[in-house]
């Protein structure tokens, strides 16, 4: 009976020694995502490089993670080339994220690489195309074999000659949220605020926000279409993604009214409060007009009355030429509005001409306080 004890015992270690051993021999064995990796957001028609912005994020890359199929770190590389076929490549930067932001100077490096620049005394362009594409691969290290790349991406860039350098574009500061017309859609033409004329950190908006216990709120967009940078506030507070951080608190609204809002970008704060509109003019049309339109003096250009809000005005891709405009309502003269600052300002009745430069521009107007912008666009 001893005897069999002794065995019966060895036979059950030697069970549990081939269970362990077996536990240990399973091996992951990493594959290719058939999913594949591929750039998500949106780009520009023409990035303008100058010197003067050279500290600027020129473009912030995104794209979807990778699923390796095991339990491994992933490492996302963003490479740049002057040429379709990488045949140098510019490693931009690595990231175990799915973005990775891209300055100016990295632009204006790749650029110079390429034969670019913006000396009208050359024979060398000053504007081109540079490529981009994103490696992504198992593991911490750059020679694993495991890897994955996206598509090529090319982007038209360009340096604007000496003595012809384009001023640096304004931020602009977008409504999006359940409070707002727009919905939480980032690319839905979203109400923009109004960059005060002499403090371009500085912005206004007197309107109406839905609101109530089932309303999020609303948060500021600077880009159309892309989530950061990304601003929003609480009890008088700014806080801001700039594309690296977490997502600040949408602003609060407590009901479904005319609010006025001040947001101070310098200073991180901003001032909210419930207005009365009720003794406000609401127009059935207000049109843009002057030298710098397509009909002159001669007529209007319409504009469109938001659904959400009578009072906000706005027209999309016109083009202007060099010279004044101003608004007015019902194609007649008997209530106009003008003021004596370009691109954004507070009108007034009967006030200035407006002043512009030639190019492609979304124009806001809102009846409720006079406040304008306007909004370059990329020419088509």
């Amino acid at each position: 009976m001893k005897k069999l004890s002794i065995l019966l015992f060895a036979f059950v270690a030697l069970i549990s020694l081939n269970a362990c051993t077996s536990d240990d021999d399973i091996v992951f064995v990493a594959q290719p995502d058939p999913e594949g990796i591929e750039f998500t957001n949106s780009f520009s028609d023409v990035y303008l490089l100058t010197s003067s912005t050279g500290e600027n994020l020129a473009e912030r890359f995104v794209w979807n993670e990778v699923d390796f199929d095991a339990p491994t770190t992933i490492t996302y590389e963003l490479q740049g080339s002057t040429d379709a076929d990488f045949t140098v490549v510019d490693i931009l930067g690595n990231t175990g994220g799915n973005n990775l932001g891209v300055t100016v100077d990295q632009m204006l490096s790749l650029a110079e690489d390429a034969g670019l620049d913006n000396d009208p005394a050359t024979e060398e362009p000053n504007a081109g195309d540079l490529y981009f594409r994103v490696r992504a691969f198992a593991g911490a290290g750059e020679g694993n074999p495991l890897e994955e790349y996206s598509e090529v991406k090319n982007l038209s860039v360009e340096l604007p000659e000496s003595g012809k350098e384009a001023e640096p574009a304004k931020r602009e500061l977008y409504f999006v949220g359940d409070a707002t017309e727009a919905g939480w859609d980032p690319d839905n033409n979203n109400t923009p605020m109004f960059r005060d004329p002499a403090n371009e950190n500085v912005y206004y908006f007197q309107g109406r926000f839905a609101g109530g216990g089932d309303v999020e709120g609303f948060k500021l967009l600077e880009i159309p279409g892309q989530w950061q940078p990304q601003w929003g506030g609480t009890d008088g507070v700014l806080s801001v993604n700039p594309g690296d951080t977490d997502d600040p608190s949408a602003f609060g609204v407590d009901a479904d009214a005319y609010y006025s809002l001040m947001v101070d970008v310098d200073n991180m704060t901003y001032t909210w409060e419930e207005i009365d509109e009720t003794a406000a003019t609401v127009y059935n049309e207000i049109g843009v007009i002057g030298d710098a339109t397509a009909d002159a003096w001669d007529a209007d250009q319409d504009m469109t009355q938001s659904d959400f809000d009578p009072h906000i005005w706005y027209v999309n891709d016109i083009e202007l030429t060099d010279g004044e405009i101003k608004f007015r309502a019902d194609n007649a003269w008997d209530v106009d509005w003008g003021g004596d600052t370009p691109i954004s300002g507070l009108s007034e009745l009967k006030g200035a001409n407006i002043p512009v430069t030639a190019g492609t521009y979304d124009i806001w107007f809102n009846t409720l306080d006079g406040r304008y912008i306007l909004i370059p666009q990329a020419a088509e």
